[in-house]
């Protein structure tokens, strides 16, 4: 567990369920989203994982912000980039510098293990993400994320069945 002043930072392992459980609704409730609980077997399956990055942040016993990330193997050279999935911390606790906590305990490990490349999307009207993002030494990338959704159980999809859309 990193420390800084008040606020500890963990990353979440394998012994972590409950830890978990509470970051993750955290996170939800942060970007209102519904949050489905999560069963003891998928949360302990999750954490299990060795490319699934997950980090707390607590301050005075109590969850106030959390980071999910994943590690995704490249194919043009050996090695591995970090995906930054999704990064909350509760209203009441932002602008103290717990988000670039989460950030920089992220980098550092994946440094420690040999990741330098870290990743993350933002959408173009979240000007509160890009400037954080920037702030940190982020630099922009033009692309355009697709979403794929579909109503045919995999492996029946036929491609010219599949549509895209923006994103969310």
């Amino acid at each position: 567990m990193a420390e800084t002043g008040t606020i500890h930072i963990r990353r979440l392992g394998p012994h972590d369920a409950e830890l978990a459980r509470t970051t993750f609704a955290v996170m939800a409730e942060v970007f209102g989203e519904t949050h489905a609980p999560l069963s003891e077997a998928y949360v302990a399956a999750l954490l299990a994982r060795p490319d699934f990055w997950g980090f707390a942040a607590i301050h005075a016993g109590r969850v106030v912000g959390g980071l999910t990330a994943h590690t995704l193997m490249m194919t043009a050279y050996e090695g591995a980039e970090v995906f930054l999935y999704d990064i909350a911390v509760a209203p009441d606790q932002q602008r103290r510098g717990i988000g670039r906590q989460l950030v920089d305990a992220l980098r550092r490990e994946a440094s420690s293990q040999g990741i330098s490349t870290m990743f993350v999307p933002a959408d173009d009207d979240d000007t509160h993400a890009l400037r954080f993002y920037a702030a940190l030494g982020g630099r922009p990338s033009k692309v355009t994320l697709f979403e794929f959704s579909s109503p045919f159980s995999a492996g029946s999809i036929p491609h010219h069945a599949v549509s895209a859309c923006g994103p969310r």
